[in-house]
């Protein structure tokens, strides 16, 4: 499964605008070719691979809390709890796929679908379920969304770094794949122009 061309262009102008660091024109060593640079980011995968093993964890223990304290909750909190819980989950399975897909395969827009999800929806949802003392909050509810903002907001910070690599890896690898086609097919006078400017800033400095 894949994200549609649209939206995977619209997520790759959104990183290019957001992440690219203007300051570094290239690579700043002869090792540091982006064909050979690997910005893949260990401590992301780490969070993503023990967060595919507790989000069934937390979705059994929200859900059992659920059930037992649904009786004693006004009917407006248990139509929002239903809704956020159902949301929660559809966007938590998505977002997980696009963290795997996005920075295994190192796939700009994937990844920065997956940083947009975290930071714009399942962060600001698990925050409601922690803090909103309307909803009855239990001690097990409380722990294990505890351990949810911890998890999104580790791999929120960690995807930022990760994005601002990938893009400024893809984009010293398109200002090198320019230069190289100009060397292949030079610009007719494109020297010659460069050499005429050189010779008259010498002169410049030898009429000072």
């Amino acid at each position: 499964m894949a994200l549609p061309e649209p939206l995977r262009r619209r997520l790759g102008s959104f990183s290019r605008t957001v992440f690219t660091d203007s300051h570094r024109a290239g690579p700043r060593g002869p090792g540091e070719r982006p064909d050979n640079e690997i910005v893949s980011s260990l401590p992301l995968q780490m969070s993503l691979y023990f967060n595919v093993y507790f989000f069934p964890c937390w979705w059994l223990s929200t859900v059992v809390m659920l059930y037992l304290k649904y009786p004693d909750l006004s009917d407006y909190y248990k139509f929002i709890l239903v809704t956020v819980m159902i949301l929660a989950s559809l966007i938590e399975v998505i977002r997980l796929y696009l963290g795997y897909m996005g920075n295994l395969q190192e796939k700009v827009p994937e990844l920065a679908g997956f940083w947009l999800l975290s930071l714009l929806l399942q962060l600001p949802v698990i925050l409601f379920l922690l803090f909103n003392e309307g909803l009855n909050i239990q001690p097990l509810e409380r722990a294990v969304h505890t351990i949810f903002t911890a998890f999104l907001t580790s791999q929120v910070i960690a995807a930022f770094f990760a994005l601002k690599r990938m893009v400024n890896k893809l984009a010293t690898h398109f200002r090198l794949n320019e230069f190289d086609q100009l060397e292949e097919h030079p610009v007719p006078g494109f020297y010659r122009l460069g050499e005429e400017g050189r010779a008259a800033s010498m002169a410049g400095r030898g009429s000072c």
